[in-house]
């Protein structure tokens, strides 16, 4: 408890001194651009600190009133008067509880990042449109575009003292950043406003000034219930309380990345933030949401826990009562220049960068225009139904488009096939000429009835005029499933497809090819066409020199593909394929002796693995005999080593029911013996150079295992590591 005390005493109090001189300017300048009385933006820092900061999930955030929410309130202030604002403010904070209660917090995060960004630039754009009249001496428009087409007349008229002022702020607040680092450590806002006061007081400037009730302690602004528009009413409180609960809880999780310390939970932000709305909205304050300026600016003061943001609004508190009369003397053209600034710094290049990065502009655009050129909300659903839209292009996109190989053509769909997919669809296979023949190659994530109808409708015309069509299905068979009358209802129910590029030949090409090496001529076809484009960069850089990390010895069966099984690639695996992965002892064999020594000697590889596998016919041969005076039993008479061994190997602890499967596992053992007696492969092994690796495939089970031989077993790939013993 007493090293807590001290923790708050060293690190918390400077922190929140820190916010205090930065939340006072800026709550005063948002509460002149949402057109509240300036005292309201008091109110909310004052709430903000101290009931969010105690009550929120997120303990360096600090919560007050937010330039975001600026537009909004001057329509919701216009609209329904300022006592009502409040009920709506109070009403809102209710509805935050009931959001953090439902535990629904992380739910308003799905809002794309382009929207809410969008939204800050296009607030902070209507800020600073409003603001630059007030700065120059004028009055803000009604709305954005009226600022617009005012602020021209507005530039080139006669300018009077506040001009003179909001310039000069702005110019402090620009320039302070370049300043020496020992100047900074007074906040900029404070030091700009601290000076434009000073020298419109000085010069006995007479200009408007911050108008504050007499009697700060006995405030009256009790929330009013409206004569009616309920209707309206409750779109304000939705609306503010969606907004106000997304800008903090991004906020929250922005201030987690900048430090190390426990992270936020945002159901309980939500609660803490409501409860602020509703005791702010009580006593007539602004909304309240987490601000990353101020929580930012804690975290870097140093704080290290909530009781820095709670004593920032006690701070305010006390500033506010005790020096009223300051605040009184500061000129309502230098918290315009301030809000210029605030405002121009939520159009944040770094933002626009990043969505421009993500393709997500247009979302970025659409509701920057429709925050300026209408209202916050209008902006922010357009941005919402503008990101469902692509949204849903992203989901049923499909690619057609046809391709001429000769007199042959082919036709490639791909993607999610739905009825919005038709149009399309119909366009390029309205462009085959009639009597072709046609390849259809369908690549198909979803098919649905429409889509069906249209390919088997054109499939059967086509057909009528002499041409041909072959459906190339690669993946779940949604268009045969169809044909058969068992159409696929869901995406759901769709059996897993393995990748074409590594799925047997089977497995894609159609059934009626039975021209000799026109499987071959159409694999070569479909490497070109596919593979190649991808791997080209790739097998560029192997085209002069290998250098493979791996001898790959196993069998010459077509079931074992050594680089699916090892997840490797071009360059990667130097393999040598005999029948029953033999090691000829005592160098025995002279191509499989030269191939070793190359590997070995030449390229260096790391690693030399023997692999066996499950229904072996070389192993079958060995345990029943080969036929006599064939090739075979000559090469196998390599394997009666094998065949000789003694003991038990097994499987994860089991013995194979089959006899060749038994002594496929004590033939892979006894190659990696037969490796040893090579000079070259004995002495890299013994000076830690290569690394000799046992491994079994089971074909069926689609498992690989790997030997320990000192134990006589066989474990399985990606099984837990066995817990030391003791």
């Amino acid at each position: 408890m007493i090293m807590r005390r001290l923790a708050v005493l060293r690190h918390d109090v400077p922190a929140s001194l820190v916010v205090f001189l930065v939340a006072v300017p800026l709550s005063l300048g948002i509460a002149l651009a949402s057109g509240a009385p300036i005292v309201a933006g008091l109110i909310a820092a004052v709430v903000g600190g101290v009931v969010a900061g105690a009550l929120g999930g997120s303990p360096l955030q600090v919560s007050g009133p937010a330039a975001g929410l600026t537009v909004l309130m001057a329509e919701t202030i216009s609209t329904f008067g300022w006592a009502v604002t409040c009920l709506i403010t109070v009403l809102a904070g209710a509805l935050q509880i009931l959001f953090g209660l439902s535990r629904v917090a992380r739910a308003a995060l799905a809002i794309s990042p382009a929207i809410v960004h969008g939204m800050l630039a296009g607030i902070g754009v209507t800020i600073v449109l409003g603001q630059l009249h007030v700065l120059l001496g004028g009055k803000a428009r009604s709305s954005a575009l009226e600022n617009i087409a005012q602020l021209p007349a507005q530039i080139a008229a006669h300018h009077d003292a506040a001009a003179l002022i909001g310039v000069l702020t702005l110019a402090i607040l620009l320039g302070w950043p370049k300043l020496p680092s020992a100047v900074r450590k007074i906040p900029g806002p404070l030091a700009a406003i601290a000076v434009a006061t000073l020298v419109s007081v000085a010069a006995g400037m007479t200009l408007p000034r911050v108008e504050l009730p007499g009697d700060l302690l006995q405030i009256r602004f009790a929330p009013q219930l409206p004569d009616g528009g309920w209707g309206q009413v409750a779109v304000a409180v939705l609306t503010i309380a969606l907004i106000a609960s997304v800008e903090s809880l991004l906020s929250a999780v922005a201030v987690d990345k900048l430090q190390n310390g426990p992270r936020a939970d945002l159901n309980r932000e939500l609660i803490g933030q409501g409860a602020a709305n509703m005791v702010s909205g009580a006593l007539g304050g602004l909304p309240v949401t987490g601000v990353i300026v101020r929580s930012s600016t804690n975290v870097a003061a140093g704080a290290r826990t909530r009781a820095s943001a709670v004593l920032h609004g006690v701070w305010v508190l006390v500033f506010v009562v005790a020096l009223a009369g300051l605040l009184k003397s500061i000129p309502l053209a230098a918290l315009a220049g301030l809000l210029v600034h605030v405002g121009a710094k939520l159009v944040n290049p770094g933002h626009l960068r990043q969505v421009l990065r993500h393709g997500d502009l247009p979302l970025y655009l659409v509701t920057v225009a429709g925050v300026v050129v209408f209202d916050l909300l209008t902006g922010v659903l357009a941005g919402i139904v503008l990101a469902v839209l692509l949204m849903l292009r992203r989901t049923v996109w499909s690619g057609v488009h046809a391709e001429r190989h000769g007199g042959e053509w082919r036709v490639i769909v791909e993607g999610v096939l739905t009825f919005l997919s038709v149009p399309r669809l119909t366009k390029v296979l309205g462009t085959i000429p009639a009597g072709s023949k046609v390849t259809l190659e369908l690549v198909a994530d979803y098919l649905d009835h429409a889509a069906f109808e249209s390919i088997s409708a054109w499939q059967q015309a086509h057909e009528r005029t002499g041409g041909t069509v072959v459906v190339d299905e690669i993946g779940h068979p949604w268009f045969a499933k169809g044909k058969e009358g068992r159409p696929t209802l869901r995406r759901t129910a769709a059996a897993g497809a393995m990748p074409r590029w590594l799925a047997p030949w089977s497995a894609w090409q159609a059934a009626d090819v039975r021209v000799p090496g026109q499987r071959t001529h159409r694999g070569a076809t479909e490497f070109q066409r596919r593979a190649a484009p991808l791997l080209k960069d790739v097998l560029s850089g192997l085209a002069h020199a290998q250098q493979p990390h791996t001898l790959f010895i196993t069998c010459g069966d077509s079931r074992i593909v050594p680089n699916l099984i090892t997840t490797s690639g071009p360059g990667d695996l130097f393999t040598i394929r005999n029948i029953g992965n033999l090691v000829p002892p005592g160098q025995a064999d002279p191509s499989t002796n030269a191939a070793i020594e190359f590997a070995v000697g030449v390229l260096g590889v790391r690693e030399i693995v023997v692999c066996g596998h499950s229904s072996c016919g070389a192993m079958g041969a060995l345990a029943s005999g080969p036929p006599a005076d064939t090739a075979l039993a000559t090469w196998l008479v390599h394997a009666e080593p094998s065949r000789k061994r003694a003991g038990a190997v097994t499987l994860d602890g089991e013995r194979p029911e089959r006899e060749p499967d038994r002594l496929a596992l004590h033939n892979v053992l006894q190659q990696l013996t037969h490796l040893r007696q090579y000079p070259l492969v004995a002495e890299a092994e013994a000076r830690g150079e290569l690394a000799l690796t046992g491994l079994y495939f089971d074909v069926g089970a689609a498992q690989v295992y790997l030997a320990d031989p000192a134990k006589g077993e066989f474990v399985a790939a990606g099984a837990p590591a066995a817990a030391p013993a003791g």
